[in-house]
């Protein structure tokens, strides 16, 4: 697939700083590779503190204004750019595949899901209503307001680069505050020319501030932001290291935090379940994006009676699964976002088979397809002490892990650090209540794989963060409590 856009202009190479285009100051660049062939497709600028600073400079400005707009204007503002998403999501589609790997259609789908919270808080902008506290003494009148908490700092991940950085900006939008961005070193292009598009919809100056960097000179960067008192919150999906590592740097001026972080997802098969709709589940969850997402399945976990049964119709299925990039139209597993996540997965690969696991398919890297494939895997007679139980993979592995008794599975599902997305299939009602309750997880998949939705709180507990994206709970992470006493009123 060329780098051919209709609208060429969407491609930007420079960051977006007070509504202007610029390069970094000292000039740096660095360039953006296609995984699929390591082609390089644009270089962008490698931003230091001094560029940070300078869009801390213009959200800072600029909020006040943007702050005391109506409601109304800000949402006609993400309405216009809702639409103006939609209206090139074939380019928006095609920019996603080509820096972060997905198959076409799911780069268009990823368009779709990152335009639908754009539109859900545009919705949301006019809803955000306080409280009149019951009167507690004579001639006083005691309320409570939410205010926007100020300039929102939005540090987002490679693997889904426009529906990440949307549900962030977003909501900090809708409620009046003013945003500088960082998106992922490996996919900054898609975060770019979302950024034109709201700047075409009428964004203001300052409201909305996007700049790239390579690793290196990123964490400059950031740190900046998290040293710098005018940045009050800061919004991060990644890893619990990272994400531990921003809690502690920002504690200085005590920020808000929201953080979206590592997960081990179980995936848990009871012998009464359906399990063609199972698989079904379990290949929805699990393969989207070629298993990277953090909500992935990580261990799948399997009744002994239907352990057997469960395992054969998976394999079939994900064998016949296509391994391609994403300019084959056939696609429906493309590159892993570089070489080091190839190494990672067949390093647990590697030490499952060691200690007595068999691959019934896949199980090697692909490189007659290039460096960054690897074939889509089951795994079988896992067990816990192996690296894929303990450590998130994120990749097209699936392992499978036998258990007996659902007191067991809910023992060995929460034997981790981890608390984002849990799943299982059942057909008793009364065990997929308790399932759901003892589950340490912040979002649970009941006889569904496919969970992820704009009108739905999405976060996790224990390492894997906290603070919720999305639905009606989203903003309140935007936002701050002002109590207003008001007396002398008899």
């Amino acid at each position: 697939m060329s780098l051919s856009l209709s609208r060429p202009d969407l491609i930007r190479r420079q960051n977006l700083i007070n509504g202007e285009w610029t390069d970094a100051r000292d000039a740096g660049r660095y360039p953006v590779h296609n995984p699929a062939d390591d082609a390089v497709l644009a270089e962008v600028p490698d931003s230091t503190a001094v560029d940070a600073r300078a869009a801390t400079d213009a959200a800072s400005r600029a909020l006040p204004t943007w702050r005391d707009r109506l409601p109304r204007e800000r949402a006609e503002v993400l309405r216009r750019w809702h639409a103006l998403i939609l209206a090139n999501a074939d380019d928006l589609g095609k920019l996603i595949s080509l820096e972060q790997g997905k198959p076409l259609a799911e780069g268009r789908g990823e368009v779709a899901y990152g335009a639908s919270y754009v539109d859900w808080f545009a919705s949301e902008a006019t809803r955000v209503y306080g409280d009149i506290i019951p009167q507690q003494h004579p001639g006083k009148r005691m309320t409570a307001v939410k205010e926007p908490v100020g300039v929102v700092a939005a540090i987002t991940p490679w693997n889904f680069p426009l529906a990440m950085i949307a549900r962030k900006i977003a909501p900090a939008l809708a409620v009046g505050c003013t945003v500088v961005a960082k998106p992922a070193e490996d996919t900054p292009l898609t975060a770019l020319a979302l950024a034109d598009l709201a700047v075409e919809a009428g964004v203001p100056p300052g409201v909305l501030n996007v700049i790239t960097a390579s690793r290196t000179r990123g964490i400059d960067a950031v740190a900046d932001w998290l040293a710098d008192a005018r940045v009050r919150k800061v919004t991060f999906t990644g890893s619990t290291a990272v994400g531990i590592h921003l809690a502690r740097e920002s504690a200085g001026t005590l920020k808000k935090l929201s953080l979206e972080l590592g997960g081990n997802a179980p995936f848990i098969v009871f012998d009464d379940a359906d399990l063609a709709s199972a698989v079904t589940g379990l290949m929805a969850s699990k393969f989207r994006n070629g298993g990277q997402t953090c909500v992935c399945p990580n261990r799948v976990y399997v009744q002994a009676g239907v352990y057997d049964a469960f395992a054969e119709l998976l394999a079939r299925r994900v064998a016949a699964l296509h391994v391609a990039p994403a300019s084959d139209t056939n696609a429906q597993i493309g590159p892993m976002i570089n070489r080091r996540a190839v190494e990672k997965i067949e390093r647990h690969v590697v030490d499952a088979m060691s200690q007595g696991a068999r691959a019934l398919t896949g199980g090697a890297p692909l490189p007659s397809l290039g460096a960054h494939y690897f074939a889509p895997t089951v795994l079988t007679e896992v067990t816990d002490n192996m690296l894929v139980s303990q450590e998130e993979t994120f990749g097209p592995v699936v392992p499978l892990f036998r258990f007996e008794t659902e007191e067991e599975v809910i023992r060995r599902a929460n034997d981790t650090p981890f608390g984002l997305a849990a799943y299982f299939y059942t057909q008793d009602m009364r065990r997929a209540q308790r399932m759901a309750r003892r589950l340490e997880a912040g979002v649970i998949g009941m006889n569904e794989g496919a969970v992820s939705s704009e009108a739905a709180p999405f976060g996790g507990v224990k390492a894997s963060g906290y603070g919720r994206e999305g639905s009606k709970y989203g903003l309140d992470d935007y936002l701050s409590i002002k109590y207003v006493c008001q007396g002398d009123l008899d």
